[in-house]
C-alpha cells in the first residue's frame, strides 16, 4: 500500500520527475516466500526495464523499498549491483525487517555490507535501528513513520450505549500476530463476567475459519467472538467506527509499523498492542493505549479490563490516539517525509 501511495502521490510527483518499476512478486499472503516460473519471468522483466532505464534515461536518486530477507533479497541484490555499477544515489526505504537473525549466514552478512555501503537508508522507527546497525552507521540513516490516508466517517454506525464493548482485531491470521493470544485473553475476561464482543477480520493464513472457530469453541468463547474474513473499502471502516477497543497483540518477529495501529487511531480507538519493532513510536503506553509484554495473556486481559471498565479512560485514550494520528501520522505529513529525505539526497 505504502508503494501505490508514493506511486499516486500528487506532492512527490510534482516535486520530482518519477517513473516507476514494480518490484513486487507476491500478489497474496499465500505466494510470499514461494519461488514460480512467475516470478523468475517477473524478475527477469523487472531486471532488463532497469537496465533500459538506466542506459537510456539515468536517475539521478533510486528510491529502492528494499526486502531485507529470504529469496527476495537476493532479487533486489541483482537489483543493487546494476544500481551500483552506474553510479546511481540510492535510497533504500525498509518496510521490513530481519538483517540482524540473517546475519547468521556468511553471504547474506557480504550482501548486506555490500548493499549498504554509500547507501542512505530509511527506517519507519528509531526503535528498529538496532537491526541495521552492524551495516549502516546513524548518520547515514534518516526515520519516516508511515502514514495512512484520511477517511470519510460513515453516519450512523456507532454502536448504542447499551450494545457489548466491541475489541476488534484486524490483520491477516497468522498465530505470530497474536490471534490465539487474544482469544486465550478473552476467555479471562468471560470468566472474570465481562460482557463484550470480540470481532476477528482479515485473510485466512496458517489459522483458517476451522481452526479459529475450534479455538474459540475450546476457550468457551463461541457465544463471544465472530470472524468474517477479509474486509476492505466501506467494511473495513464500518468495523473500526463500530469498535470501542483495537487490539493487536503480535509477537511476529519482523513487524516493522503496522498500519493497522494508524487507522485505528484515525478512528480514535485506544490501541493494546506489544513490545515490538517501531509499536512503541506508534502507541503511547497510557496515553494513546496499552503496551504490553508479547504472550502475556494476563497482562493483556487486564488492560482490556481497564479498558471496558472505565469507557471514560478508552475514549480519552481514543483521542489522544487521533490527536497523534493528526499531527505524526497523516498521508500528507509522510509525502513530506519521503519529499524532505530525497531532496536532501539530491543536493548532498
Amino acid at each position: 500500500m505504502v508503494g501505490k501511495w508514493i506511486k499516486e502521490s500528487a506532492v512527490i510527483n510534482a516535486t520530482f520527475d518519477c517513473r516507476y518499476i514494480n518490484l513486487l512478486a507476491s500478489k497474496t499472503v499465500e505466494e510470499s516466500g514461494r519461488l514460480s516460473i512467475g516470478k523468475v519471468l517477473g524478475f527477469v522483466d523487472t531486471w532488463c526495464r532497469l537496465l533500459k532505464a538506466l542506459l537510456f534515461s539515468r536517475p539521478d536518486i533510486c528510491y529502492f523499498a528494499l526486502t531485507t530477507t529470504g529469496a527476495a533479497f537476493y532479487k533486489d541484490v541483482a537489483l543493487v549491483v546494476v544500481l551500483k555499477l552506474f553510479g546511481v544515489k540510492t535510497v533504500y526505504h525498509l518496510h521490513n525487517k530481519g538483517v540482524q537473525k540473517a546475519s547468521g549466514n556468511w553471504l547474506n552478512r557480504a550482501l548486506y555490507q555490500y548493499a549498504f555501503k554509500n547507501g542512505l537508508v530509511v527506517l519507519l522507527s528509531e526503535h528498529l535501528y538496532g537491526d541495521v546497525a552492524a551495516y549502516v552507521p546513524q548518520k547515514s540513516v534518516r526515520i519516516c513513520a508511515n502514514g495512512v490516508p484520511g477517511v470519510k466517517i460513515l453516519p450512523g454506525l456507532e454502536r448504542e450505549h447499551n450494545e457489548p464493548v466491541q475489541i476488534l482485531f484486524l490483520s491477516n491470521l497468522i498465530e505470530s500476530k497474536g490471534v490465539f493470544v487474544l482469544l486465550e485473553a478473552m476467555a479471562l475476561l468471560k470468566k472474570r463476567g465481562l460482557v463484550f464482543k470480540g470481532v476477528f477480520a482479515g485473510g485466512e493464513a496458517d489459522i483458517d475459519a476451522t481452526r479459529f472457530k475450534k479455538e474459540a469453541i475450546r476457550q468457551g468463547l463461541y457465544d463471544r467472538v465472530v470472524y468474517l474474513g477479509r474486509k476492505y473499502g466501506t467494511e473495513k471502516e464500518e468495523l473500526f467506527q463500530q469498535a470501542d477497543i483495537f487490539v493487536f497483540p503480535t509477537y511476529y518477529e519482523n513487524e516493522c509499523f503496522p498500519l493497522v495501529l494508524l487507522e485505528a487511531m484515525q478512528h480514535a480507538l485506544p490501541v493494546v498492542s506489544t513490545f515490538e519493532g517501531g509499536i512503541p513510536d506508534i502507541v503511547e503506553d497510557g496515553t494513546t493505549g496499552y503496551l504490553v509484554a508479547q504472550k502475556n495473556v494476563s497482562a493483556l486481559a487486564c488492560r482490556i479490563q481497564e479498558l471496558i471498565e472505565t469507557p471514560r479512560l478508552c475514549r480519552q485514550m481514543g483521542m489522544a490516539g487521533r490527536k497523534k494520528y493528526e499531527t505524526h501520522f497523516t498521508l500528507n505529513l509522510f509525502e513530506k517525509r519521503i519529499v524532505d529525505i530525497l531532496t536532501e539526497t539530491g543536493l548532498s
